[in-house]
């Protein structure tokens, strides 16, 4: 057994004491008598209420009924607060891997314009956040990075870099999204370093060697830069895809002291010298072990350089994201990665990304959901040697042929209504219907709502300018959306 030194131990138990009192506050849970019943005022906000159900009978879809305004009733109350505010939105999306880049280039131009604008455009979708990889992810044909060279050799002035492995079809397709919506935030994130810079030479696994920080530092410096020449820009990057995950290809290791020095003496200096602007995001991984982002924001050198942790949810627990939040509460959380298994099982995938992630992931401080992947073939492909096998797309595409599956509709519930830059505010919760609310720029209220019972829940949504009594089947999902009149 390891022994655990004071400053250890400390850490443990702040982090327990966090966990206990996580980001939502104390009285979430209460429960809320209904407001006074008033005569309907004519000028307030219209509502219109967003309805999936897990049979998919409604997939998103406005209903006529199931709304109405508030009754005398002694149903739980989901109370709005719009005074009190948190997080700014960045938005809802996907990972654009090589793969997704791929099967949307090879269709015909106007299928392809078809879907992008489904995806991207402001009438339908409307995802406003995408991650892509610098290099390849494992849902590429072959791991590459832009410095591939023979073994045995090295380029420490990076002579031979070139992001043309992304020119085929990723930026091609970058390039049609941004022309769709213009304001799209962009986040790139490595698989791995180019193999030379590795201490194992092998695109699996392997940590990046210390002589060379100080070049992939300027790896990551003229990619934003090569980027933008394209007319791309890449508005964050992560450090590194999963560093505790040293298994997929390709991947690479890196330990949380490793990440602190990276950016502390090396990556941040680097972005400061060149004028780089571009976020830097750290972790990247499950939140079953926070103290790695705590520990790497707890490095004052490096913290200064840095924006925010990122986070998938293959372990751990969503409410962990709001321990590191109280932990360094200047610094941004984003949810930056989650799959769903093929053939994919609706209802159950459905209920738990909304619960979890929609509503979950926002509730603890997250600026953006992003779902894993935007598109794959019918046969899952392509993907590494060593990759995912059961990764199923938000979309699966057969030549102009498109299939929608379940994480197109987690994200469309909540990306359609809740626009970037809307700011979550405060709404109480309960176990039956976990829910969460966002103030729009135009002003408007959204307030999105879980069943997670199997029987119809009656319950009542206290927004000051028009409070409702709603239904909600078993398992289904709502958005309601106060609009302006």
């Amino acid at each position: 057994m390891k022994s655990i030194n004071l400053s250890n131990l400390f850490t443990i138990m702040w982090l327990a004491l966090s966990l206990t009192f996580n980001s939502c506050s104390s009285d979430d849970d209460r429960v809320f008598a209904p407001p006074a019943v008033e005569e309907p005022d004519e000028s307030v906000a219209s509502i219109e209420y967003y309805l999936t159900t897990s049979d998919e009978a409604n997939l998103v879809e406005l209903q006529e009924t199931g709304v109405q305004s508030l009754q005398d009733n002694n149903s739980f109350t989901i109370n709005i607060d719009e005074s009190e505010t948190y997080q700014t939105m960045d938005g809802f999306g996907y990972t654009l891997t090589g793969g997704s880049a791929l099967h949307l280039n090879n269709m015909s131009a106007s299928a392809r314009n078809t879907t992008l604008n489904d995806i991207f455009g402001s009438e339908s979708l409307h995802s406003s956040y995408l991650r892509i990889s610098i290099g390849a992810s494992d849902l590429d044909q072959a791991p590459f990075s832009y410095n591939d060279l023979p073994p045995g050799q090295t380029d420490i002035n990076l002579d031979n870099f070139s992001i043309a492995p992304d020119q085929t079809n990723l930026i091609p397709v970058l390039k049609e999204i941004i022309a769709i919506n213009p304001d799209v935030k962009i986040m790139g994130s490595p698989w791995s370093a180019p193999v030379w810079m590795k201490d194992n030479g092998e695109t699996v696994g392997g940590s990046l060697q210390p002589q060379y920080y100080g070049v992939y530092a300027d790896y990551f410096v003229k990619y934003i830069e090569a980027m933008q020449s394209e007319g791309i820009t890449i508005d964050a990057i992560t450090i590194q895809n999963e560093p505790e995950n040293p298994f997929n290809n390709p991947s690479m290791a890196m330990t949380a002291e490793e990440q602190a020095d990276f950016i502390a003496n090396h990556l941040g200096p680097a972005f400061t010298a060149a004028g780089i602007t571009t976020k830097i995001v750290i972790f990247d991984h499950n939140p079953d072990n926070i103290s790695y982002p705590i520990s790497v924001l707890n490095n004052a050198t490096a913290n200064q350089y840095i924006d925010g942790s990122a986070f998938h949810l293959y372990a751990g627990q969503i409410n962990s994201l709001g321990a590191v939040h109280n932990a360094h509460p200047d610094k941004n959380i984003y949810f930056t990665e989650q799959w769903i298994g093929a053939p994919g099982d609706f209802a159950a995938d459905f209920k738990w990304h909304i619960r979890e992630l929609i509503i979950g992931a926002t509730r603890n401080w997250s600026k953006t959901v992003l779902e894993w992947n935007l598109a794959a073939d019918e046969n899952l492909q392509p993907r590494t040697n060593g990759g995912c096998t059961q990764c199923l797309g938000a979309l699966t595409i057969s030549g102009n042929d498109v299939t929608k599956n379940p994480a197109y509709y987690i994200v469309k519930q909540a990306s359609s209504f809740v626009k970037q830059g809307s700011v979550r505010v405060r709404s109480n919760t309960n176990t039956s219907l976990p829910n969460v609310a966002f103030k729009t720029p135009d002003g408007e209220v959204v307030v999105i709502v879980l069943n997670d019972t199997d029987q119809e829940q009656v319950f009542n949504i206290n927004v000051e300018s028009n409070p409702i009594t709603t239904r909600l089947p078993a398992e289904g999902v709502g958005t309601y959306v106060w609009r302006n009149n």
